[in-house]
């Protein structure tokens, strides 16, 4: 997270049991309220793989405990897609039901079971079809400059009067420090960039960052092309393939547009929910073991 340092107050714990680290909890702080880290898409307390139940419950019962001394009365809190455990980990939801935290927003994401198969629709097939007719080429390259310069960053500015989330230089950074866990692909249609997408790859999952494609892209076929060469030749031994949510309003809204396209590749949804939790309720779950 250091290469956004500037843009928040970092305040990560770390949580050790007999000098072991049993978790750990990405947060930020703002205006006197603790958040599960701002700067990053998925979040929450990440746990030893040895945790058992019990333990679960007093490492989170010790992260609560520490911010309420340090005066934070409340944490906004993340949680992490199930997709992307490595073991069944929904101790902290349960914690959460029982201190009666509130939800504040629920995000869908449009995920591919990659394990069990899936079936593209009759038109993402017509659009694979018109990339193959044109000849498109996809390249997997070290490089951002083409794809943020040419096609991420007119997009944005164009479609929604933002820029992305990662300037060219921090995505660079980014690929330094994780050069086989962040990917990008570009599409070429004679010779010049017509799309692109930039993919942050983990053990079990594929995750879709960024999508683009210039204003030839339906004609083209240039994403469809893209994602059923991503789907069944590069990332098709992983679990899951995450295209991220489509939500706007704190996830009250979805863009139906790019939901169906996501879904015509046999993505379906699952959630990511939000809450707040005051810091100073664990006596709610003091008692949970009887």
């Amino acid at each position: 997270m250091d290469y956004h340092a500037d843009r928040f107050e970092d305040y990560s714990l770390v949580v050790f049991k007999k000098g072991t680290i049993v978790g750990i909890i990405p947060i930020n702080i703002k205006d006197g309220v603790a958040y599960s880290h701002q700067g990053l898409s998925y979040g929450g307390l990440v746990l030893s793989k040895t945790a058992k139940l019990s333990d679960s419950l007093n490492i989170f019962k010790a992260v609560l405990y520490h911010l309420n001394s340090e005066g934070f009365n409340q944490l906004y809190y993340k949680s992490l897609p199930s997709i992307y455990h490595h073991e069944p980990s929904d101790e902290v939801s349960y914690f959460l039901y029982v201190m009666g935290a509130q939800l504040e927003r629920r995000d869908t994401l449009s995920v591919i079971d990659l394990a069990q198969g899936y079936t593209l629709s009759k038109s993402r097939k017509e659009g694979v079809k018109r990339g193959q007719k044109h000849q498109l080429e996809v390249v997997e390259t070290q490089k951002f400059d083409e794809f943020w310069t040419q096609i991420l960053e007119p997009n944005l500015k164009t479609k929604h009067g933002v820029s992305p989330v990662h300037s060219l230089t921090e995505i660079t950074q980014l690929k330094s420090s994780f050069p086989t866990q962040i990917r990008q692909f570009n599409v070429y249609y004679k010779g010049t960039i017509v799309g692109g997408t930039t993919i942050f790859e983990s053990q079990r999952v594929a995750h879709a960052q960024y999508i683009s494609g210039n204003s030839q892209s339906n004609t083209l076929g240039t994403l469809d092309l893209l994602y059923y060469h991503l789907l069944t030749r590069v990332f098709n031994t992983k679990t899951f393939f995450d295209f991220g949510n489509s939500n706007g309003d704190q996830g009250r809204t979805i863009n139906e547009g790019l939901l169906f396209w996501k879904e015509g590749f046999g993505a379906r949804t699952i959630s990511q929910d939000f809450y707040v939790i005051d810091t100073g309720s664990t006596n709610l779950i003091e008692n949970i073991f009887q």
